[in-house]
């Protein structure tokens, strides 16, 4: 890496843990970031979240702060600022808790219980363990064995969600005859 490249990624360090101490940026979380050197281009990439998730708009504000504040160094640099979305990785052990009862993919470094990938649904941490819920059973993933994981979005169970709540919506609606 050189010079440049050096003082672009310790700014960019600097800025995202400025960005996660400023109020104007409160409900914003850096879910993770990553700083690479790419055929000569420094590519700057950071993930972000917020209750209710990160749109278009946020993920703009988040880019032209950085950019303000990198733009003045010498040197060129790639920026991405994505939102975590609906599959959002799971990436400090307080995500396993945060996110309990919702599912999970899960892919260990170890075979476990026959498997390298499991899925199911997240019940929180025991000790130094994921708790997840799969259809044979309560399994516990050795943090230290974990790879990769992120949530599983299911568009049935929205559907689901949907039809449920129209279901009780007309249902409260109807007229009794007499």
């Amino acid at each position: 890496m050189t010079k440049s490249a050096a003082g672009i990624a310790t700014a960019f360090e600097r800025e995202l843990d400025a960005i996660a101490h400023d109020g104007y940026f409160a409900d914003v979380e850096i879910v993770q970031h990553h700083i690479r050197t790419v055929r000569g281009t420094l590519e700057l990439s950071v993930t972000i979240d917020r209750p209710g998730g990160a749109d278009l708009a946020l993920c703009e504000r988040v880019a032209a702060r950085i950019n303000a504040n990198l733009g003045a160094l010498d040197g060129s640099y790639a920026l991405e600022v994505e939102s975590a979305g609906l599959e959002r990785p799971l990436v400090r052990d307080a995500d396993y808790q945060r996110f309990a009862g919702q599912r999970a993919r899960i892919v260990t470094t170890l075979t476990v219980n026959g498997g390298k990938t499991h899925r199911g649904t997240l019940g929180g941490l025991r000790g130094e363990s994921v708790v997840i819920q799969t259809e044979s059973g309560e399994l516990l993933l050795p943090i230290a064995a974990i790879k990769s994981a992120h949530l599983e979005y299911d568009p049935r169970a929205d559907f689901q969600r949907d039809k449920l709540q129209r279901k009780k919506l007309h249902g409260n609606n109807r007229t009794h005859r007499n």
